[in-house]
């Protein structure tokens, strides 16, 4: 092999070990009542968005340093649960580009 063989290969190899986590999700096996968690899912997000416009709505100039803080890891944990909740797959440009560009070499 020459080097820009193996450059090329190396290469390939550590643009996928980054990109592929970006692009990685939960698989949830289906379960036989499917209607009953999509309901479930929906009233949770539901909860977490009226908990959301709550927290936008208050008067945040009372609190103290540590309820601000602590109200901030809320909503992020809230954010979270709700990306999670939503599911789908999520490419970035770059990820997008370095794919693109990769099949261009390969092929």
């Amino acid at each position: 092999m020459t080097i820009s063989k193996i450059i090329r290969t190396t290469s390939l190899f550590v643009l996928m070990a980054i990109s592929l986590p970006a692009t990685a999700t939960t698989i949830v096996p289906e379960t036989a009542t499917l209607k009953d968690p999509v309901k479930t899912e929906n009233v949770r997000v539901q909860q977490l968005t009226q908990r959301l416009e709550e927290i936008r709505s208050m008067d945040k100039s009372g609190l103290t340093r540590m309820e601000k803080k602590n109200m901030r890891k809320e909503v992020r944990e809230m954010k979270k649960e709700m990306k999670a909740l939503s599911g789908g797959i999520y490419l970035s440009v770059g990820a997008i580009i370095i794919v693109i560009l990769l099949l261009i070499l390969l092929l």
